[in-house]
């Protein structure tokens, strides 16, 4: 029986547009990448940017998405109306969905969940700028955990782009 790969995300919120079609062509790569060699299973808390993209673009090609939610009111701080919506829309679609336990802050909400992407996906996507973290739980601080525990990092991004 072929073994199944799983593959999270981790990334900003904001993607500059010029970011975007190198991002979407980036995780398109590691889908088709890793689907070569067995079925593939895709993992991301749902939040804007991309998360949302992975998302998005998993469930487009067949991808079979497990939303992995922060223990928090999550949704109420996802953004704006189309940023909700988005979430809805995904969360529907996904085989499955997992819960985390009530955090104290936010931030240790997301760093919780992206430590439990990282702990059960065996590869991860970041959409990463390469800047520190602006918070706890951002993008550099769960690649810098990846990193520390053994799972490969495929890291996006348009070479000098910045974020806003």
């Amino acid at each position: 029986m072929e073994r199944t790969t799983r593959i999270g995300v981790t990334g900003h919120r904001d993607i500059p547009e010029p970011v975007v079609e190198c991002v979407r062509a980036g995780i398109l790569d590691e889908f088709a990448s890793q689907a070569a060699g067995g079925p593939v299973e895709a993992f991301s808390a749902l939040a804007a940017g991309a998360d949302q993209l992975f998302a998005d673009l998993a469930l487009r090609n067949g991808i079979p998405l497990t939303a992995v939610i922060p223990g928090m009111d999550y949704e109420r701080h996802l953004g704006g109306q189309e940023t909700r919506a988005a979430f809805r829309r995904l969360l529907l679609a996904c085989a499955d969905r997992v819960d985390l336990p009530v955090e104290r802050t936010r931030e240790e909400a997301y760093l919780a969940a992206g430590h439990w992407i990282v702990d059960h996906t065996d590869r991860l996507v970041a959409v990463w700028d390469g800047e520190p973290a602006r918070g706890q739980g951002g993008t550099a601080d769960i690649v810098a955990y990846a990193s520390r525990v053994g799972v490969p990092v495929k890291v996006l991004w348009r070479p000098g782009a910045r974020r806003p």
